[in-house]
């Protein structure tokens, strides 16, 4: 057996034991993070205090480095699936035949998971928008950014209990994600710099 044929060995044992904890009200909450579509209303919340925090033209940078972080992540996460082609838990015969729980059927017999872009996607969204507050001198964003940093590994944590993806793909996500955002966010904060030192001239 090779090194990574263990580590995905390790990584099964692990995502089994985490995925098995369950109850009725835990597989409720973890339905609800790991549906993409509720938190659009987090993101408009955001979208709305940077506006109002940051004044439009620092909101409007932050908030494109924001959208171009999250379809980074997500776009890579297609190539990567398609590239590794490492099934979703919920696809592995030995996953389902060892007692995976799942919550969220895939839509086909055969899906690939590696890395998750749910994991990706919130975990981008959070430092980048951490880092976007961080334009604003005048307050303290501390309760936000422990609150969005919770957010986003609970966001990635229900992919595992709903079944579709191991701990592994979670943790990839993760770091792509904060990754990606913090290479754009140091774009957009040069960008900023340039059009603040511009209009002090």
């Amino acid at each position: 057996m090779t090194f990574f044929e263990q580590l995905h060995h390790i990584d099964k044992d692990i995502t089994l034991a985490i995925n098995s904890v369950n109850c009725p009200a835990s597989d409720f909450v973890w339905m609800v993070f790991s549906n993409k579509y509720i938190w659009f209303v987090l993101y408009a919340l955001v979208l709305v205090f940077l506006i109002r925090n940051l004044g439009w033209k620092k909101a409007l940078i932050s908030t494109v480095a924001i959208v171009l972080t999250i379809t980074c992540c997500d776009q890579l996460g297609n190539v990567c699936k398609d590239f590794f082609q490492r099934l979703r838990p919920c696809c592995d015969l030995d996953m389902l035949g060892r007692g995976l729980r799942v919550l969220d059927p895939p839509y086909n017999k055969i899906e690939y998971g590696f890395y998750s872009a749910h994991a990706a996607n919130a975990m981008g969204f959070a430092v980048a928008s951490i880092l976007a507050f961080r334009n604003d001198r005048r307050r303290n964003y501390r309760i936000y950014n422990i609150s969005v940093i919770i957010w986003a590994l609970l966001v990635g944590f229900s992919r595992v209990f709903v079944g579709k993806h191991y701990l592994g793909d979670i943790c990839a996500g993760f770091a792509v994600g904060a990754a990606i955002a913090l290479a754009i966010s140091c774009v957009a904060g040069i960008v900023m710099k340039v059009l603040l030192r511009e209009k002090t001239k």
